[in-house]
């Protein structure tokens, strides 16, 4: 082996030893963008993955995903003066053409949770003033998507998005929520007098209904039977006139009655004359057993 090559490869070793020592190479993690800055001035931003970069710069990682900061009992009053607090947890994130505004300003790695809370205090004060204590329970998600709103305008002052607002419930002073409760009850107590009224009202025209109708059913059975008997009258009354035409028609049939009329008194007669004779009374009629 040559000199020239011996010398060649003492020069590659130490220089890949310098390079190693002064690490050139550099990596952008996900969710993160690189501030590159020489001398503390910010020279370039760099995407995700790797970078080469020469010894006097620097890289600094910066947090462009996701975060969340709780507020804790943000306090405010009502438009009726009524103190109101809550808890809430605001998710967020940096935008990726803010990072070197952001970085220089507010943060060196994202993180603005101590602006959040700042904010988010201000936002819950500014929108509870507008609502009665009554409408920030029965309107929620019209005062979250106003808290929303607002926490974006005064967020977007520092680089960040708001991505959404948890909100738990709202919590007002005792004495308050005592009189919510008593309210509540006391309307509880109307709801189940007029419904036991209604059911009463319910109930009673049912029974009107069928009384109604069980009179009609007995009117209908009358009127029935009424109509039968009607008929039936009608009936006989009718037989018994053409039963009497007949007879007026046909004199020996009247004759032959008369006759039977007559045997069957002399049937029952006991022998004995009457004591008493009429003028144009009858003379009654005496069989003479022959022999």
């Amino acid at each position: 082996m040559s000199v020239k090559t011996i010398v060649s490869l003492v020069l590659g070793f130490f220089g890949l030893i310098l390079v190693l020592a002064l690490q050139p190479f550099k990596t952008v993690s996900t969710g993160y963008r690189g501030v590159v800055t020489q001398f503390g001035a910010i020279k370039g931003i760099e995407e995700e993955g790797l970078v080469l970069l020469p010894p006097w710069k620097s890289l600094n990682q910066f947090n462009v995903r996701a975060e969340q900061a709780d507020i804790e009992n943000a306090e405010g009053s009502t438009s009726d003066t009524q103190p109101v607090r809550v808890s809430l947890t605001v998710r967020y994130n940096i935008s990726p053409d803010k990072v070197a505004e952001v970085f220089e300003k507010y943060s060196r790695d994202g993180d603005l949770s101590s602006y959040v809370q700042t904010a988010t205090q201000e936002t819950f004060k500014a929108v509870t003033a507008k609502y009665t204590a009554t409408d920030l329970i029965a309107k929620r998600n019209e005062v979250s998507s106003s808290i929303k709103e607002l926490l974006a305008t005064k967020l977007s002052m520092y680089g960040a998005n708001v991505i959404n607002i948890d909100m738990k419930s709202f919590s007002f002073s005792e004495t308050y929520m005592a009189a919510i409760n008593d309210k509540v009850t006391q309307e509880q107590k109307r709801l189940a007098a007029e419904n036991r009224a209604k059911t009463a009202e319910a109930e009673q025209k049912v029974k009107v209904v069928t009384a109604e109708a069980e009179a009609n059913a007995a009117k209908a059975k009358a009127d029935g039977e009424a109509y039968a008997n009607l008929k039936v009258a009608t009936a006989q009354a009718e037989a018994l006139k053409i039963q009497n035409a007949a007879l007026a028609q046909n004199k020996d049939v009247l004759e032959l009655r008369r006759i039977e009329v007559e045997m069957a008194r002399a049937e029952k007669w006991d022998g004995r004359l009457p004591q008493n004779m009429y003028a144009n009374a009858p003379i009654p009629y005496f069989p003479i057993n022959q022999k």
